[in-house]
């Protein structure tokens, strides 16, 4: 495959062939997780909190990513999450999760997924253009993708946004931090939005739920604390099957909260959130 080197304004091409890129990689790494499944797993390391965990198949999985795109995209840089940056000269990054819901992953719950995403610009989404993604979940037969302005897809077929709900009609999906502090929070905030919505869902991987949000799978999304590689790829595609993807403070998702949805319900579900503070975290709490 030849290396494109795309321009300030990436062509339809160049992101079709990002996108290709994105799933053909994340495939290869859902491969391996998946038949790394049929051997027992266990923890290799820890990172936020005991709880918060790596296994060796996390890092093999991004060790391959990192392989196959050096051999296919050697001028762009990387970020991932077990080992961190590093430097392009393209412009282009792209955002790896070797395993998002590695918990998942560990106790054998298939909602798991690799996740890959190139950006134009600095690989924060503050600021960044994500161009292409792929989330790829081998233990439920998913694959989906999305390219800038060229829509959404599961497994090559086209996928829409729920139009918008009532609150009291809305399915919503969440996650919870792994510090205590965060979770008594976050604890408060499902309490007051329970008797208001249809009900909640919490999946265990940021970037299916992002999915389920670009499937109609769920009609709202909240979280806080997700990391870029967490959001690349599954809020691009949530936005290309037109959801409506930001913060609670800004239009611009991160990990301060993200919230995803049509844009009333969102603008709704905001507004709760902006209420009740759900981007504070309580002071250091013993439990």
């Amino acid at each position: 495959m030849s290396i494109a080197t795309p321009a300030a304004v990436p062509t339809a091409a160049v992101i079709t062939e990002l996108t290709s890129i994105a799933e053909r990689i994340a495939r290869m790494a859902g491969q391996l997780i998946l038949e790394g499944r049929r051997s027992p797993v266990e923890v290799a390391s820890t990172k936020s909190s005991a709880v918060d965990v790596v296994t060796a198949m996390d890092t093999a999985s991004e060790k391959l990513l990192r392989e196959m795109l050096a051999e296919l995209r050697p001028l762009d840089g990387i970020l991932g999450e077990e080992e961190g940056s590093s430097a392009g000269s393209s412009g282009i990054t792209w955002v790896i999760d070797p395993i998002d819901g590695t918990v998942n992953y560990l106790y054998g719950i298939p909602n798991y997924a690799v996740s890959v995403a190139a950006v134009s610009g600095p690989p924060d989404p503050a600021t960044w253009t994500v161009l292409a993604g792929c989330v790829h979940a081998p233990a439920l037969g998913a694959t989906y993708t999305g390219g800038a302005g060229l829509g959404a897809f599961r497994d090559g077929l086209a996928v829409r946004a729920n139009a918008p709900q009532p609150l009291a009609m809305s399915l919503l999906g969440t996650g919870f931090g792994y510090a205590r502090n965060r979770r008594v929070v976050q604890a408060e905030v499902i309490a007051r939005l329970l008797p208001q919505v249809r009900d909640i869902r919490r999946l265990g991987a940021a970037a299916l739920d992002l999915c389920a949000v670009a499937e109609g799978g769920l009609d709202l999304y909240f979280e806080r604390g997700l990391k870029p590689w967490d959001l690349a790829a599954g809020a691009l595609i949530a936005t290309e099957a037109g959801a409506s993807v930001v913060g609670l403070r800004s239009d611009r998702p991160g990990e301060n909260l993200t919230i995803a949805g049509p844009r009333e319900g969102v603008e709704t579900l905001r507004g709760l959130l902006l209420e009740l503070a759900a981007d504070r975290d309580a002071p250091d709490v013993v439990v």
